[in-house]
């Protein structure tokens, strides 16, 4: 089995905390959300996963590359990594990494957490995990009859149906899905100026491939700051139900006190704060006279004299005020 992972967009809705790093590396409760996407699918596969691919984009820092394939690593994977020097769509995504469309293959966009359940169909050709939503305009959406998928519909512009593509996809032959992206590029076949993969879906269909439903239980975005504070405390939650200890033994507790579920990296110092429920504070950071709740911190942070709630707060932050919920990227100071 392969898992392709197409990351290359730039996280604009996520800026300021995109300025500096991508999206897919922002920390999650200690860990960059492409890993901890790439972790879940490892888990609930039940196969061994031999390569894992990883699109990024070409203004992407230097190290992502290491990084990417030391995940890899970590999982027992051969990393791969392609560069989409152009945003042409979610099929293009996918074709920069055609040399591992081939054989059995997991495509996961990573801009996305999900519990679902992963068994998989050896009868069908694919599956495609749905989740219903309040506004399909702004997702792809699929329409179903006797448990097989009839329809593909890239963002409806009038009601199509509520279930929407959350962006990870089952194809037990790669090579079919690289020789369709092959035909709509050869053919110049765009969809509101894109390469969408729902045509390559579609296109499939007509020939006689059947995709079947996977069910999600929590689909989890990263898209802009409010839902990825959201995001953190779900994970936070579900780390603690599965009796996970995300405080590290190198926390320094000065008259303070965490209240779980919460990630504390290493090294933090705590002096007359109160952190939790809820929130994540990343390595080598320090809180002085603080009440901290649902919020996601990076490293190497100072805060002092804080009342945060819904705040995200990027990496190297120097923070004095009395403002709630707030938006602060990398390297900044608000003394």
């Amino acid at each position: 089995m392969k898992i392709i992972v197409p990351m290359a967009g730039i996280g604009s809705r996520l800026r300021p905390h995109t300025l500096t790093i991508p999206k897919p590396l922002t920390l999650i409760a200690g860990k960059p959300i492409v890993q901890r996407l790439v972790e879940d699918i490892v888990k609930v596969l039940n196969q061994d996963v031999e390569e894992i691919a990883f699109v990024i984009g070409p203004t992407f820092p230097k190290d992502t590359e290491e990084k990417l394939l030391k995940i890899a690593e970590g999982l027992g994977a051969k990393g791969v990594v392609s560069i989409q020097e152009t945003a042409l769509g979610t099929a293009h995504a996918i074709h920069c990494a055609k040399e591992s469309l081939d054989g059995p293959c997991v495509v996961a966009f990573a801009d996305t957490l999900f519990k679902a359940d992963f068994t998989l169909n050896a009868e069908a050709d694919g599956a495609i995990w749905v989740k219903q939503v309040e506004n399909p305009s702004a997702y792809g959406v699929i329409k179903m009859n006797d448990g097989i998928i009839t329809d593909f519909v890239e963002k409806p512009t009038t009601f199509i149906s509520d279930l929407a593509i959350i962006g990870i996809y089952y194809f037990k032959d790669g090579a079919a899905v690289r020789k369709e992206i092959d035909y709509l590029l050869d053919n110049d076949i765009k969809e509101k100026g894109e390469y969408q993969l729902t045509n390559v879906l579609e296109n499939m269909k007509q020939k006689g491939a059947q995709f079947v439903p996977g069910k999600v239980d929590e689909w989890m975005d990263c898209g802009n700051k409010e839902i990825t504070v959201e995001t953190n405390g779900k994970v936070l939650q579900f780390a603690h139900q599965e009796g996970q200890n995300l405080v590290a033994k190198t926390v320094t507790l000065e008259n303070s006190t965490i209240i779980e579920p919460c990630y504390i990296g290493e090294n933090v110092k705590l002096i007359d704060t109160t952190i939790g429920p809820n929130v994540s504070l990343g390595d080598d950071s320090q809180v002085e006279n603080s009440t901290i709740k649902n919020s996601l911190i990076q490293t190497n942070s100072i805060i002092k004299n804080a009342n945060l709630d819904d705040a995200m707060i990027g990496n190297n932050v120097e923070y004095n005020g009395e403002f709630s919920s707030v938006s602060i990227g990398d390297y900044s100071k608000l003394i």
